[in-house]
């Protein structure tokens, strides 16, 4: 299936797999890449050193094109772009704007700048600063979400600029992909759905948890890090929304001391990037702190298998999920379906 996405950035198939923080490492992204769809190694809770070998991994995995999602406020994102470009990336995908600046030298390298938005403004600065696509995520989507629909927000989105705009937020099969394209959207990302595939590396006993639970199970909280943020409720959830400030503060000390070992991240760039997260909003500073060290939340999850322990970003399509396929039957299954709904489709 061709659309604007397909050409832009040299895929078989309208389909991303988003770059999902400890999940999306070299075999799932290749996995994905080699079944047609668009990979995107997550980089945030990687080294600069890490990165390149993670790169050079999934180049020895696959020929196809991928991608890396970066975070455009990170210290050293320079360095992580110059690993891009160096290696010949084909994409760069962001959770957050880039500048026009780091637009521009992305560009400038010949490589494809793809940020996620969650609100028709954001796509329009972003768009205008030069971005050659952007993903639009509505509330539905995992991890960090707004509360507007992809139902209303794509439409505007893709009313609003003249670039191709991939869909995210509650998508999981062939259907699916057709509503986005009804919309005008030039494809559809998944988290979620590549989560649980067989190619991932999430220990079992959290996809266990995952393929258990329903839509009421998958909630939207503030107490990580005081932003909105949509997982599966845990026993951490509850402890979290049920301690108060002192015990949260110890919590978010603990975490981020493992994780500045783990990374190398000195303590001065660690509270920087939580204050980063903050947005004009007013946090405390174990909010501050846990927004800095959730990658470790989540490496407890989805590194460690600790489901009592960790945090379990999700999409509400957790709650309609129930197998583990790879990545090449969920692509070959979501194309199939897309071609049979639009042929029941009536003639336009």
């Amino acid at each position: 299936m061709e659309t604007a996405l397909t050409r832009l950035v040299g895929v078989r198939h309208p389909l991303v797999q988003t770059g999902m923080g400890w999940v999306a490492g070299p075999r799932l992204v290749s996995a994905a890449a080699n079944a047609g769809a668009l990979g995107v190694l997550a980089s945030a809770t990687m080294s600069v050193d890490r990165l390149r070998e993670a790169v050079r991994e999934v180049k020895s995995r696959t020929p196809e094109p991928f991608g890396v999602n970066l975070r455009a406020d990170a210290g050293d994102a320079g360095d992580r772009v110059r690993v891009i470009v160096e290696e010949g990336v084909r994409v760069a995908s962001f959770a957050l704007a880039p500048s026009a600046e780091l637009i521009a030298e992305l560009k400038g390298a010949g490589v494809v700048v793809i940020p996620t938005v969650g609100a028709r403004r954001h796509a329009e600065k972003v768009a205008a600063w030069g971005a050659d696509a952007v993903i639009v995520q509505g509330g539905e989507g995992g991890g960090h979400t707004g509360e507007v629909a992809t139902t209303v927000l794509l439409p505007q989105v893709v009313d609003a600029v003249r670039i191709p705009v991939v869909a995210a937020g509650g998508f999981f099969d062939g259907r699916g992909l057709v509503a986005a394209l009804a919309y005008g959207a030039a494809g559809v990302a998944m988290g979620t759905r590549f989560l649980l595939t067989s190619d991932s590396t999430v220990p079992d006993a959290v996809k266990a948890r995952y393929l258990a639970a329903t839509v009421r199970d998958v909630t939207v909280t503030r107490a990580v890090d005081g932003l909105p943020h949509r997982m599966l409720r845990t026993e951490l959830v509850d402890a979290l929304e049920r301690s108060g400030r002192a015990r949260s503060l110890l919590r978010a000390v603990r975490r981020a001391a493992a994780l500045r070992r783990l990374s190398g991240v000195g303590w001065h760039r660690m509270l920087r990037d939580g204050r980063a997260l903050r947005h004009g909003k007013e946090l405390t500073w174990s909010q501050v702190l846990l927004a800095a060290n959730t990658p470790m939340l989540l490496r407890a999850s989805m590194v460690e298998g600790r489901t009592d322990l960790g945090v379990m970003a999700s999409g509400q399509v957790a709650g309609v999920i129930e197998d583990l396929p790879s990545c090449r039957e969920l692509v070959d299954r979501i194309m199939s379906e897309a071609g049979r709904t639009m042929g029941t489709l009536p003639p336009a």
